[in-house]
């Protein structure tokens, strides 16, 4: 008995010193990290005034909205940023009709190859093409833009948290620092060829504000084209192109959720018809 207790005994002080040995080195190293003497003037997302259409539990596309944003994309975005995860054809769940899509490919250039020569060319857009980069490398690309490359924005929203609204925050979030904030923070400033906006991790960014102006873009359905709304549009399109199947399984969820209080509620009744007759035992 003594020897076993003993045993017990030696194997809780082994395996003490061994989560102790495991632990303490990382509670010696571990630190709060550093705020910088930016994070005065940093800002959580924020949506913009009224929602998107999309949010909720009953959320649903605003198409005309999509097509507005992919306007925007077109004519602003896609000088830098590509969609490598969205092909022509996709444009057809915005309501486009085949030969619309067939024309809107048209009007893009994508890589392809001579049937002559067997050198690199560009040709016109396919609806099976996938939209093409601007830029022939990520070298090119970074010498085009300070040395930084343009994300792709397939997934944008998906990839950064709370995506749908910090992507609209950063879009229509640049200005300059608030001056009562600079006293707090007297030593932060934007460096030379960066651009202040508190949504962005460090609030100092290489991209160059891309909707700067109202009327950057025509609406065909007569949306006056301010800096909010174009910033709303865009990122409902690439709200779109992260999760197209996003409605759809809103959608679905209500069925399945219904379908399993149905079930329930049958199994129940179903319960309840066996055992009606059947009384307990008096003990």
């Amino acid at each position: 008995m003594t020897i076993r207790l003993g045993g017990i005994i030696a194997g809780l002080v082994i395996t003490g010193i061994l989560v102790l040995w495991s632990l303490i080195p990382g509670l010696i190293n571990y630190a709060p990290p550093e705020r910088g003497d930016y994070y005065v003037f940093k800002q959580k997302p924020k949506a913009p005034e009224g929602g998107f259409s999309f949010d909720g539990p009953l959320g649903k596309w605003d198409v005309a909205q999509l097509q507005r944003g992919y306007q925007v994309y077109k004519e602003v975005c896609s000088s830098c940023h590509s969609l490598k995860f969205v092909a022509f054809r996709n444009l057809q769940e915005l309501t486009y009709s085949e030969a619309e899509v067939r024309a809107e490919a048209a009007t893009w250039f994508v890589p392809g190859v001579d049937p002559v020569t067997g050198e690199a060319t560009t040709r016109a857009g396919e609806p099976t093409d996938y939209f093409p980069s601007p830029y022939p490398n990520d070298v090119a690309a970074a010498a085009a833009n300070n040395n930084a490359i343009p994300p792709d924005l397939s997934l944008i929203t998906k990839a950064r948290k709370d995506g749908s609204n910090y992507v609209y925050s950063l879009l229509a979030g640049y200005g300059e620092p608030d001056p009562e904030l600079q006293k707090l923070s007297p030593e932060f400033e934007t460096p030379a060829g960066l651009y202040f906006n508190p949504y962005f991790p460090n609030v100092n960014l290489a991209m160059a504000p891309p909707i700067a102006v109202d009327g950057l873009v025509t609406y065909a359905d007569g949306t006056e084209a301010t800096i909010d709304q174009m910033s709303q549009d865009v990122t409902a399109f690439l709200t779109w192109t992260a999760e197209p199947s996003l409605v759809q399984r809103k959608q679905t969820g209500w069925f399945v959720i219904g379908f399993l209080l149905f079930a329930t509620a049958l199994a129940f009744l179903s319960y309840k018809q066996v055992w009606a007759g059947k009384k307990p035992k008096k003990k």
